[in-house]
């Protein structure tokens, strides 16, 4: 029997803390030298930019919808001019007397936006609502019924008109991707070519290429006499763009599935369509889920591109709100940071629940 030399072991630091506000700390902000000289460099740059960027925003600020105050020496941000030409900005060319409509509709929306993100509400019936609740905006927008006025189209601008814009081509491109995602993956040639063509065509150019398009050339070939409203026709421009990328963010997904799963469901006698709907697309969108939220994200953000065809939504109002009075136009900025707040509310809003619904449909491979 030999003998054993005892060794000890040399003394080992305590693991790190990974938990709570000092580990996230720890491990996100310090975790190797170059993160930590990063932290401090950046850190030090905020703090020096911050205290700064508050004494023009807050505690030197003018609050006073008057632009003569805004001119005094040492004044910081001037947020008189959103006090001064907020209706306009939100509203756009809207009648002034009558801006209690679009509240009301965009109120409406809102409200039909956020039962439609919540669980509770996801019911058939919620059909119906959608239905009711856009022939409300719509009756609220244009009027001419129930002793309402007549408000075209063209005037219709600011925040209702970009919430409009952006909801109905989300909720219209959503099917036409589905469908168009399916067909690129087609078994027919002619259903897989015509979707392939509208894809590359489609991404191939610029947004604001398509609503010129929509606005100026499509009227050239209808018939004399006969013409599209220029809001359905940009919607519908929108909405064909929009698809077209969400097309391949689901067809992505419908390539991560195994081929092996898709077998198995024709082994048990399922037909192609029960397969894709009972198989594959709920896997496959919940694989993608934080894309289509970008996409979502990016087509409510590219509503702004719509003045160039004479349609003033949030930023195109907020331009000519300022343009339109020379006394304000040099607050621009103020104006830009007061749509920016908007539009951050939104896309905040959109995203926190885009990881809500990303934690919800993978609750079973976390367990």
């Amino acid at each position: 029997m030999t003998a054993q030399t005892f060794q000890s072991i040399e003394a080992r630091n305590l693991p790190l803390k990974t938990e709570g506000v000092i580990g996230w700390i720890r491990i996100n902000l310090f975790g190797d030298l170059i993160t930590s000289i990063m932290t401090i460099v950046i850190g030090g740059a905020l703090l020096y930019v911050i205290p700064q960027f508050l004494g023009w925003a807050l505690v030197r600020a003018s609050w006073i919808p008057n632009f003569d105050a805004c001119r005094v020496d040492g004044v910081g941000a001037c947020w008189g001019v959103v006090s001064a030409k907020y209706r306009l900005i939100l509203f756009g060319r809207y009648p002034f007397e009558e801006q209690w409509r679009p509240l009301i509709a965009t109120s409406l929306m809102v409200g039909l936006l956020v039962m439609s993100c919540t669980r509770a509400f996801w019911r058939s019936w919620m059909v119906i609502v959608w239905a009711v609740v856009l022939s409300l905006f719509f009756a609220l927008m244009y009027g001419n019924v129930a002793g309402l006025s007549k408000v075209e189209t063209d005037r219709w601008g600011g925040l209702p008109l970009t919430i409009l814009l952006s909801t109905l081509s989300m909720v219209s491109a959503f099917p036409i991707a589905l469908v168009v995602a399916l067909g690129r993956r087609s078994n027919l040639p002619a259903i897989r070519t015509f979707c392939t063509i509208y894809v590359e065509l489609i991404r191939g150019v610029p947004l604001i290429s398509v609503l010129f398009m929509a606005s100026f050339m499509f009227p050239l070939f209808m018939p004399q006499g006969f013409s599209i409203d220029v809001l359905i026709r940009v919607l519908v421009g929108i909405t064909l763009f929009a698809a077209a990328y969400m097309a391949e963010i689901i067809r992505g997904g419908l390539q991560a599935i195994p081929k092996g799963q898709i077998e198995a469901a024709a082994t048990l006698g399922l037909s192609y369509w029960q397969t894709q709907r009972k198989v594959v697309l709920p896997q496959a969108l919940a694989m993608v889920v934080p894309s289509i939220m970008n996409s979502f994200i990016a087509t409510f953000m590219d509503t702004s591109l719509v003045t160039i065809v004479s349609l003033y939504e949030l930023t195109g109002a907020m331009s000519m709100a300022l343009n339109s009075d020379s006394n304000w136009r040099p607050f621009k900025i103020e104006g830009y940071f007061f749509i920016a707040i908007i539009y951050f509310i939104f896309c905040f809003s959109m995203s926190r629940y885009s990881i809500w619904v990303e934690k919800q449909v993978n609750r079973g491979a976390q367990r």
